[in-house]
């Protein structure tokens, strides 16, 4: 794969966005309509205790990504419920054409005593064009089970011939904090299936996508295209612990491809994107989004500070 960086599209600090968010805009994910392109993300307001709590936000931009057009004015979904796995924030949401129906997964977390979060894959439904969501119900469509206790979220999903296939990560462990490093979470890539989109079976526990780094190896954010004959997905990945101010431990973009969908080889070395000498990537790419709008493919990533200076895009050239 061979990438040209178009930069950073949207900074957040530069728009009024709902919900009081004025900064951060993660994991940005598309739906692509005749004239434009709609952009939701996830952003941060605080709460009156000052703790972060994560709300979608969307612009709209033209089809060549060089102009905001529009930008959301409320509130894209409400957070949970008291007590709900997504009480505290939506990061990411990815939105899915379903036939005549627009579908989004939510990655919802809620906070915890003896570790900082927990996540489950929501489900929601637009009923005005994408511009805001409802949820089908106030509970995960995938959630913990007997091998993945924890940190089931990041779902990105594909209707292929009828059945729907979902990327998501789950959680292997907790590594207790130290003097120096708070609770750190270690996760990977898994793959489950459905018929109906609601009800899913997966290969519980099965990580899809093999380590690098170690076994306490990060991976975050797949996303799946289908180019000449054979699937490519993208994701990030880092250390588990020393990873915020660190460079060389922090997420950088991962790359596998397969040819079925649930066998995957692992070629990070033919992503065709890296860390940039001197920019606003040059330290961290992460939450990646590959898309195509009028037969050209493009990826969407944030990068250093975990999206807190917005996202930027890259056109993909060629593919050899």
């Amino acid at each position: 794969m061979e990438w040209k960086k178009l930069g950073k599209i949207f900074d957040p600090a530069q728009f009024q966005l709902s919900n009081n968010c004025k900064e951060f805009a993660q994991s940005p994910q598309t739906l692509v309509f005749d004239n434009f392109v709609r952009i939701y993300f996830s952003t941060r307001a605080k709460d009156n205790k000052g703790e972060y709590l994560s709300y979608i936000s969307f612009i709209d931009m033209d089809l060549t990504l060089s102009k905001v057009l529009n930008v959301s004015k409320k509130t894209v979904i409400d957070l949970g419920k008291l007590g709900t796995f997504d009480e505290h924030g939506i990061f990411p949401i990815n939105p899915f054409k379903n036939e005549d129906k627009i579908w989004a997964y939510t990655c919802g977390w809620n906070r915890r005593i003896s570790v900082p979060v927990d996540t489950g894959i929501g489900l929601a439904q637009s009923f005005d064009n994408g511009e805001t969501f409802e949820r089908v119900g106030n509970g995960p469509v995938l959630g913990p089970s007997l091998n993945e206790p924890f940190l089931v979220g990041d779902g990105f999903v594909k209707k292929i011939n009828n059945l729907f296939y979902m990327f998501y990560i789950f959680g292997t462990k907790w590594i207790p904090k130290t003097e120096f490093e708070p609770q750190a979470r270690v996760y990977k890539i898994g793959l489950a299936k459905s018929t109906d989109g609601i009800n899913w079976n997966k290969n519980d526990g099965k990580q899809i996508i093999t380590d690098v780094l170690n076994n306490d190896e990060c991976q975050a954010l797949p996303t799946v295209i289908f180019i000449d004959n054979k699937y490519h997905m993208y994701f990030c990945y880092r250390e588990a612990t020393d990873f915020r101010k660190n460079k060389g431990r922090g997420y950088k973009i991962g790359y596998a491809f397969s040819y079925d969908l649930e066998n995957w080889t692992r070629a990070d070395d033919e992503s065709g994107i890296n860390l940039s000498t001197n920019d606003w990537d040059n330290e961290m790419m992460c939450y990646p989004h590959i898309f195509e709008m009028n037969k050209k493919v493009y990826l969407l990533y944030n990068g250093n500070e975990f999206g807190k200076y917005g996202f930027g895009a890259a056109e993909l050239i060629s593919v050899k």
